[in-house]
């Protein structure tokens, strides 16, 4: 693209604006890659857009109609098309329902299979918006056979970052008895009270077992937040 300056170029402003930023002969330049002799990626975009009537005659277009513009060979309209299918699913195809885990054990039955047995212990949260539906599950800390170290901060940064609305924590016990701890139950309450200034309601710690599992919440346990 020598005829176009550097910052004005489809990449480096995709890498500056983001893909909002761009035109839609920029983006479809971006999909070709590079241009053919004599043209440019840009030049060869304007003219697939012009040789199929606007950017809607893509849905319709074949790889022989991509094939009639000049330097648009067999990879190239691959290329185009596969784009199009792309964008044609993402409407096509609705997200898939996040699960809504209400009980603990639903939470447990959801984790389980992952994080119920190992050889050491690991710490994680269950980050749900305000309809208690599934946003993700990550892990904050790895630890030995009988402690992972955790701090608040590594906790809701993941659920800050989620925009999560509350979270559920977790951790496995490697000796296969999920009776909570004392260290459990002040860790708990630590992250209990940090929720509170950070509004994210911290609803219950599961510990997971060899298929068993205990809910601080079910069991009485879980510190109260009022």
């Amino acid at each position: 693209m020598k005829s176009v300056t550097p910052y004005d170029r489809p990449r480096e402003k995709f890498e500056r604006l983001g893909p909002a930023g761009l035109g839609d002969n920029e983006l479809l330049a971006l999909v070709l890659g590079s241009g053919s002799r004599g043209r440019n990626a840009l030049d060869l975009a304007n003219d697939l857009i012009h040789e199929v009537g606007g950017l809607h005659g893509f849905m319709r277009v074949t790889a022989g109609d991509l094939r009639r513009v000049g330097g648009v060979g067999r990879a190239r309209a691959a290329q185009v098309l596969a784009a199009v299918e792309l964008g044609r699913r993402t409407l096509a195809r609705g997200a898939a329902e996040r699960p809504n885990l209400r009980s603990p054990a639903q939470l447990a039955a959801h984790l389980m299979p992952q994080y119920g047995a190992g050889a050491v212990e690991q710490f994680g949260i269950v980050m749900l918006d305000s309809k208690s539906r599934l946003i993700r599950i990550r892990l904050v800390a790895t630890g030995t056979v009988d402690s992972a170290v955790v701090h608040p901060r590594e906790v809701f940064r993941e659920a800050a970052a989620a925009s999560a609305a509350a979270i559920v924590l977790f951790h496995n016990h490697p000796s296969g008895d999920p009776t909570p701890s004392e260290d459990d139950l002040i860790l708990t309450n630590r992250m209990v009270n940090a929720g509170i200034v950070m509004g994210i309601d911290v609803v219950d710690h599961i510990i997971l077992g060899e298929r068993r599992y205990c809910s601080l919440l079910e069991t009485g346990m879980m510190p109260r937040t009022a």
